[in-house]
């Protein structure tokens, strides 16, 4: 098991880029091992021969996509959308005055939750932003979670999970014991394939980039390739979020911290935006604090009988 689990490690790693240390064995047993009992293959040592002859394009994304970790939720650890709403945004409506154009990639977008919350903070600023042409950009490795992303359809649990009841309610429709995005927040993000070790010149340039909790996975040496590239399709005036957990200490990149706001980055010598006492305010409460699990019951029934409310009204 040792040696397939290293040789598997290591076709991950030129594949994808995702580094997995010893630690992580147990991923292996979750997701990998049901493959090879899908594939009715004889063990782990099968399943990396054939990924390393190529034998088999199909099994490969499969084993790629069941070992990415995709663990999101909307408007996950707060602090970056209150960036994006009150030092991003009002910096951006400011430089952009005359083409009136923004572009924001979410980079690692997993099933959609991160560009989707982006949407609905831009949707509650549209007043301030009459004609302007925006385009939200979604990108991940997996094929699976972009499908759900583009369905945007997501379970109460999902919905749950860091999304205020008056944003539900206002941006998502009730589908059964689930709840779909409107159509017209789905128009405003676009989803794409895309592994981070490509090219990303044909993206075009970004003046926000998210790519949040992705670069913990990945050595050195491609954290710095990886935002070497994303620096060159970055505006130069523009802003890069990395999630809480990562920094650039120890990485020779073009880019440096903001001096005022955690976890924003700027490309070297950018001019830095004033502080923005006059805030942009959502139309809707803050953001409260993910519901406790065991409260979901709770949860859909406030829901749906606000529902019911506005029906009626």
């Amino acid at each position: 098991m040792s040696q397939a689990f290293d040789a598997l490690c290591d076709y991950l790693r030129r594949s994808s880029g995702l580094v997995m240390e010893q630690s992580k064995k147990y991923l292996v047993e979750s997701r990998v091992m049901p493959i090879v009992r899908r594939e009715k293959l004889s063990g782990l040592d099968e399943l990396v021969l054939i990924l390393q002859k190529n034998q088999s394009p199909k099994l490969a994304k499969d084993v790629i996509e069941a070992m990415t970790i995709n663990e999101t939720y909307f408007f996950r650890d707060k602090s970056p959308f209150d960036q994006f709403r009150n030092v991003m945004l009002p910096a951006m409506i400011a430089k952009r005055q005359n083409e009136k154009r923004l572009r924001i990639w979410s980079a690692a977008a997993s099933t959609g939750q991160e560009a989707y919350s982006l949407a609905m903070i831009l949707d509650e600023n549209a007043a301030r932003m009459p004609g302007w042409k925006i385009e939200i950009l979604g990108t991940d490795l997996s094929d699976q979670v972009l499908d759900k992303a583009r369905k945007g359809i997501y379970s109460q649990f999902e919905v749950q999970r860091g999304l205020p009841t008056p944003m539900l309610l206002r941006n998502f429709n009730q589908i059964g014991d689930s709840w779909q995005i409107s159509e017209a927040m789905r128009s405003k993000v676009q989803f794409r394939q895309m592994n981070l070790l490509a090219d990303y010149t044909a993206l075009g340039r970004f003046d926000i980039i998210f790519c949040r909790n992705v670069l913990i996975y990945f050595d050195a040496a491609r954290k710095m390739d990886i935002l070497g590239r994303m620096t060159r399709v970055l505006a130069p005036d523009g802003f890069l979020t990395l999630g809480a957990s990562e920094s650039l200490i120890g990485l020779k990149t073009d880019l440096v911290g903001h001096p005022e706001h955690r976890g924003i980055f700027m490309r070297n010598g950018a001019p830095v935006p004033a502080s923005s006492e006059n805030k942009f305010a959502p139309r809707a409460a803050p953001a409260p604090s993910p519901a406790p699990a065991t409260l979901p019951t709770s949860f859909a029934a406030s829901a749906m009988q606000a529902a019911r409310m506005r029906t009626a009204g």
